[in-house]
Order: C-alpha cells, then structure tokens, then sequence
C-alpha cells in the first residue's frame, strides 16, 4: 500500500471564521470553494481570450450575470451580481468560476504573462458603504485629462460632490483626448440619482419654506396630520427610499399615504405598488379612500387576472406577499414609480423565497413600513434595510463581523457598537416612540384588520347562510316568522358569526381559522417593542380558549375571565392584571365588557365584534376611561367576506338596528314587530349571495409563502361547553323543514282563505262592539281622538294588547282582498 502524496484539500468553514484568517481571506476562500461543485455557463462576450467580458449563466437558478476581467487577482475585476456590489472583495463566485475556467486552459498562460494594457480611461463606480465615482486614467493622452480632471475629481480621483452637475462638460472635453473614453452604467446610474435626489431636495425646501409649519400640510390629504407625522412625510419625500419604524399605532400608514401624495403633486408619481399581508389589503384600500381621491386596485384572483390587473390604470395597486412572491416578473413589468412594502418583518430572513424576490422589485421611490425592523437578530435588520439600499449595511457577513461578540467555539454571546448601526442608518430611517411623542398622540386609535378565511370555513358559512336567505324568502312572502324559525334564524346567524371565528366554536374538533394567526402577529409586534398591556375579548368562550392556548405556548401570562368565574374572584383577577407587571394580557368573554376597570391595558383587541354597538363601546369603556393616561388603541379582527364584514357598513349607518337582538337574552326572541321586520330587512342586507368571482378573492389567492414563514398549526383544545349546540345534522333538517313549508300560495286556497275568514270576520265583530259601545255612551268618541299640537291634525288611536295584535290584522285584511281579488 503506497503512502498518500498528495493531502486533501482543507474544506473552509462556512458558519466560523478560522483564527488564522481575516473575515476577507474567510469570505473569499469561501466562493472559490463554492465553485467546486458548481457548473455554470460561460460565454464570452468580448473580443479577448482571456481580458474580455463574459455572461456566466447558473441553470440551478436560471440567473445570467455579466462578468468583466481584467486581472488575474481579486480588485479589477467586475461582475454585475449582488454580491459583487456589496461585498468590496473585488471578487464574487461568478467571477472565480470564469478565473478558474480561463487558467484551466494552457493556451491562456501567455495573455497574463502579458497583462491587460488598457489605453483608455474611464468613468466607473466604487462600491461600498459610501459609493464613489473613481476616474482610471489610461495611457492615451494621460497628461491633458489629468490636467482636466482637477476640477472635477480631487487627488484620488474620485468625483468632487458639487462637480456632479457639471459630469457632461468633463467627459465631452476629455472624448477630445481619448475618443475610448469609457463611461460604466452603473456609475452613470449613480451619478443620476444623485443629482435626481439633490433636485428634490431643493424643491420640497422651496415649496415647504417653513417645513413641517408650512400651510402646504393643511391640503396635502383629508385629515390633519400631527406635527411628528409631517416630519416623518417630509423626511420620507426627501430621501426617496425610507425606513418608517414608529412604535405600532402611530399611524405609519397615513405617513406613506400623505408621503405619496406629496411625490405625486409636486414629481408626478402615478403608479404606486403596495404589498401587505393578506389581512391589510382592505384596510389600505378603505385608508386611501378615505383620506384621498385616488384609484385602487386590490390584486387578487387567478394569474390571469391578475396579469391584466397590473395593466390597469389605477393609481394604487395592492397586492400580498404571497401573490408578490409568485408574480414578481409582472410587477416589475408594470414598472411601479413607488414601492410601499407593509409589515416588512415579512422580510427579514433573507434565505426565504418572499425576501429574494422581493428584493428584485424595481422602483425609484420605496416606503418600508415596520414596528419591529429587528426582533431577534441583527440579520433581520440587514435583511430589511438591503430593500431599501443593498450598500447601506454592507455585506452581511462583515456587518456581523463588526456587531457580533463571539466566544472561541463561534457562539454569539453578545453585540457591540450598536449605536453605530443607529448613526449609519440616520439617512434612511425615521422612528420614534409613544413615550417621545405622547403629547401629540390623540386619545383613541381605532383600526380594523381583515382577515381571510379558510376555504372550509367559508363553506360552511354559506351552508348557513343558505338557510337564513331561506327564512327571509318566507318572511318576505308571508310578511312574517313564527317564534320557531325565529329562533332558528338566530341560531343560524350566530354559526355563521362563530365560523367567521373557527371551525371549532361549532364541532370542537376542527380547527381552521386565521384569525389567531393574526392575532399572534400583532401580540408579537406589541410585546417587541413596548411593556404595553392589552384586553382581548371575544363574544365566544370556545374562542378565548383557543387564545389562551396561544398565549401559553409563547409563556404570556394572562387573566382569563368569562362567564364562569364567580363574582367575588373577578376583584382578584383584575388586581392580579394591574399590579402585576408579568401578567401582560386580560383575555374575556363579554362577562367583563360591563363594571370592570382595566385601565392598565391601553391596547384593546376586539376578536370578534358585537352587532350591538352598546357591547361594543362597553368593551372599549373597560380601557378607555377617565383615569387613563395613554393613548388608547383598538384592534378589530374581521372575517373577509363573511357575515362580520357585511355587518360592518351596516353598524356606521344604523347602529341601533341590531341593539339587543343578538347580544341580549330571551327577549331578543320575543321583539315586537315593527322591530323586527327592521331586523329582517338588515338581515336581508348582509346575506345576499356572494358572488362567484368575490368567493374566489377570499379563499382561493394561492399561498406562495415558504413553509419557514408559515405558522405552526394550533394544537386541538379540550371540548368547551357552550349553551346552544347546533350541529351540522340539525341545520339540514331546519332546511328541509323550510323548504317543505315554501309552498305557492294558490296550491293552499281553502285553508288560507278560512283563516283570513276567520280573522276578518273576528276583527269587524270587535270593530261593531266598540263602536255600539260608543253610541251606548259607555265610552267617549274623545278617546278615540287625537290632535297634534304642532299641524293641528286629528287622528284615529286605537288602544291594542300589542303590536303583534295590529300586524295580525292588518295581514288579515291584506290578505282577505288578496285573496278575494284572484
């Protein structure tokens, strides 16, 4: 057996730098290593053999760079890739492959004994934290553009700052000398964003003499801003590409709205993209409308549709990450002029699919609207920042070589010179806190979130409304329900309201929801930035339950309180709340939404609402009260396209409609009529069949999110009692009951026609009696009488048992002449 002559190569260490190396010879050796199993295509492009341009293609990920050689060693040598751009090695993996390729090839050997003898000069673009403009002047008349060179670009050759207007004089002269001269894109493209932003800069400071005091503010949208949102707006139109990171609830939202309305009038922006969770899209789509007059395009739907949704002309399109995601080639086509990118935690872990791509949006102007740009580690804030300028930060593994403290095994044991980061980013990023800025917050914030749901909830909430829709046909036929299919309507419109929650309010074994998945976001997005307390409530004790699970799967303590919990022990739970500083959530059942102070909270999360606006405010009441000292905000979880929605316009126009008809007891049965014929009209309101095209955007926008971004499904809970039990079996039957009894009028005469009978001839026999009792003196004619004081008109008043007794009668006598007139 004959010894080994040759060692096997050292494998670098991706995740650990080795001591006897600098963070720059680690990250080299690591793309050189890289290349060893790689095999991409290499094209050149250029008229040398070896000094040339390339166009190296990767099949694995079907991305095609351009690579530029002109040395054997890294430093001048250039590829058109990411990393290249940021990592200031002077080399990249692309450009080691095509290295590697060329000194493979012997014939290439005399080319760089030889070396690139380059006689031209040229205009190029020095990457890094603080990119530049470098001049390399070549050997064709050197002396006159040198000579010509020292009023734009000082003793290194970089760009003088005020020498950037004045770029075309240099390079029309110095083309006299050297007709060769080279001017690089991306140097160019710099050299016109930079010009670009001065230009802005000094147009919004003669517009807005007075700066956030200018009367420019009063008509910029339909609302006054506070003068830390004017601030973050002029901040934002100023740098172009921002950073917005205020503390959640400080109104980032109308920031960027007021922003782009300020891009629009004064630089003619007309095509903004605004990419958000699901559950947002609505809630950008009613803040515009509700503060500007501009057009809105919600993306949603199958490909093709939403291929010619890019193509429309409205001003705003918003589109989820997931559909971002999926169709990146199409936003780019659309060639947005801004970019909002909402709730960019989304993107803070830039190995997934949603930050990659996401990362290739094109557009001048970009918005980044986040409470929580950095929760955990600093290569989430990495992740975000790159978004909105990829130099900013630098490469990520010398940003991290500069922040993170180590122990000798490579484990992260601490930072160090954070503030630094905070210095470096004062150009592109605008925050502040509730505590900096609390004199000018108002003293409520209310915000709705809308939720998509699960197909399967959506199913059975139309299986039930397909009932309901059933009772007001019958109702709308006969003018009337009996008490029984009243109280299944009820029941039916409580299962589509427990559905719209989870699936488990109703059978206690499924569990598909959304709503909890949202609600642990903003839970995540409150606690990282605050000691905030907060009050959850939800109508459904089945759905608190579900809550509480979460809370103690992430270990948040919390007071529960619902029905069952004895009167004397809510003093206990509510002490425990307030003094307790661990016990950060008040979780409840409407039992708490009357006589409880919990004013230590100052967030309220409303899980589901109460129809009745009474609740609701009691709920609200519970925080925001005399005694509270902080801005109070409130969360309002509503289901997409379900009966929470539908609801929603109707409780602004008619708040009383629904006052104790769903959240009261008994009685809410036993209405009188006139009430409950306004019910039934509200009722026929919000259950109107969704059309086909509106059930597609609410359940069937396909998931593109990486499985690292999803949620863990929620464990099954126990089996929670609830009062009133309705299961699937027992609705059917109510359907089948209902559809037996809707039959024609005209197939049913004689039983009809003996009931009206029956009823006229007993309502003109107690007409006969009153009268005869009238002209037997027994009563006065003056009883029957009255007169309006302000029109002086007379009417007749008839005293009766109820208002049921009036309805009867009045469809009797309809009915009979009905029914006599056929």
């Amino acid at each position: 057996m004959t010894e080994k002559t040759t060692e096997k190569k050292k494998k670098v260490p991706y995740y650990r730098k080795p001591v006897d190396m600098t963070v720059e010879e680690w990250q080299i050796a690591l793309r050189r290593q890289y290349i060893d199993k790689q095999e991409f295509s290499v094209q050149n492009i250029g008229d040398h053999p070896v000094f040339s341009d390339f166009q190296v293609y990767n099949p694995q990920t079907g991305n095609e760079y351009k690579v530029a050689i002109r040395s054997s060693n890294p430093g001048l040598n250039f590829c058109s890739c990411p990393d290249f751009s940021v990592n200031e090695l002077g080399t990249c993996k692309h450009i080691e492959y095509v290295l590697k390729d060329l000194k493979e090839n012997p014939k290439n050997n005399k080319h760089w004994k030889e070396g690139l003898i380059r006689p031209y000069s040229s205009l190029s673009l020095r990457y890094g934290n603080n990119r530049k403009i470098y001049l390399r002047i070549g050997t064709t008349n050197p002396e006159k553009i040198g000579e010509a060179s020292k009023h734009y670009f000082n003793k290194d050759h970089f760009l003088k700052p005020e020498a950037f207007y004045f770029i075309e004089d240099f390079i029309e002269r110095v083309k006299k000398y050297d007709p060769h001269f080279k001017v690089y894109e991306d140097a160019l493209n710099f050299i016109i964003n930079v010009r670009e932003k001065n230009d802005r800069v000094k147009k919004l400071d003669e517009k807005l003499p007075d700066g956030i005091k200018s009367e420019y503010f009063k008509n910029l949208i339909k609302t006054n801003l506070y003068p830390y949102q004017k601030e973050g707006v002029l901040f934002a139109a100023k740098t172009g590409r921002v950073l917005i990171a205020d503390d959640m609830g400080l109104g980032k939202t109308i920031q960027a709205i007021a922003t782009i309305e300020l891009l629009a009038k004064e630089f003619g922006i007309s095509n903004v993209l605004i990419i958000c969770p699901t559950s947002l899209k609505y809630q950008w789509k009613n803040e515009i409308n509700k503060f500007t007059d501009r057009s809105i395009k919600v993306i949603e739907g199958h490909l093709d549709k939403r291929k010619s949704q890019y193509l429309s002309d409205e001003f705003y399109k918003i589109a989820s990450y997931g559909v971002a995601l999926n169709d990146i080639e199409y936003l780019n086509k659309m060639a947005p002029d801004l970019v909002i990118l909402d709730e960019a935690q989304r993107i803070k872990n830039w190995k997934t699919k949603t930050a990659q791509n996401i990362k290739k949006l094109n557009s001048d102007f970009v918005i980044v609207l986040t409470g929580t740009p950095l929760e955990n580690r600093l290569e989430e804030l990495h992740s975000i920042v790159g978004f909105i300028d990829k130099f900013k930060l630098g490469a990520l593994f010398r940003f991290l070589d500069n922040h993170q403290i180590k122990d000798k095994t490579g484990k992260i044991i601490g930072y160090k010179d954070l503030n630094q980061i905070n210095k470096t980013l004062k150009d592109v990023l605008v925050r502040r806190t509730k505590s900096e800025i609390s004199d000018q917050l108002p003293e409520r914030i209310d915000k709705n979130y809308f939720v998509d749901v699960t197909k399967e909830q959506f199913e059975i909430h139309e299986d039930y409304a397909a009932s309901v829709a059933r009772l007001v046909f019958k109702w709308r036929k006969f003018g009337f329900l009996s008490e029984k299919d009243r109280q299944r309507l009820l029941i039916f419109l409580s299962c589509m309201r427990m559905v719209s929650d989870s699936t488990y309010i109703l059978d206690q074994k499924t569990r598909h929801d959304t709503k909890i998945d949202e609600l642990i976001i903003i839970l995540k997005e409150i606690f990282e930035n605050s000691d905030e307390k907060i009050v959850i409530f939800s109508q459904w004790e089945r759905m608190t339950r579900l809550v509480g699970a979460e809370l103690e799967k992430m270990n948040i303590e919390y007071e529960y309180l619902h029905g069952g919990v004895p009167s004397a022990k809510r003093k206990d739970l509510i002490n425990n709340f307030t003094n307790d500083p661990k016990k950060r959530v008040f979780l409840s059942t409407d039992a708490g939404g009357v006589g409880l102070n919990l004013q230590a909270a100052n967030v309220l999360i409303n899980i589901d609402l109460p129809w009745n606006p009474a609740v609701l405010e009691q709920r609200i009441g519970r925080v925001h009260r005399l005694g509270q000292h902080k801005p109070v905000r409130i969360y309002n979880l509503i289901s997409k396209g379900t009966i929470e929605e539908r609801i929603l316009g109707l409780i602004a126009f008619k708040k009383s409609v629904f006052t104790g008809v769903l959240d009261g007891g008994e009685d809410r049965v036993l209405m009188g009529e006139s009430k409950f014929n306004k019910f039934m009209k509200s009722v026929e309101t919000i259950t109107k069949e969704v059309e086909d095209e509106k059930k597609d955007d609410i359940f069937g926008e396909e998931n593109y999110l990486d499985e690292t971004e999803k949620v863990e499904e929620i464990s099954k809970l126990g089996k929670i009692d609830i009062k009133t039990k309705v299961t699937k079996t027992t609705a059917d039957k109510d359907k089948k009951e209902i559809i037996s009894e809707r039959k024609p009028l005209e197939t049913q005469p004689n039983r009809e026609i003996n009931e009206l009978l029956t009823a006229g001839v007993s309502f003109f026999q107690k007409i006969g009696s009153a009268f005869a009792d009238i002209q037997s003196g027994k009563i006065q004619i003056s009883d029957f009488v009255e007169k309006d004081k302000e029109t002086g008109q007379t009417s007749i008043k008839l005293p009766v048992k109820d208002e049921e007794t009036v309805l009867n009668v009045m469809n009797s006598i309809v009915g009979m002449f009905k029914a006599f007139g056929k």
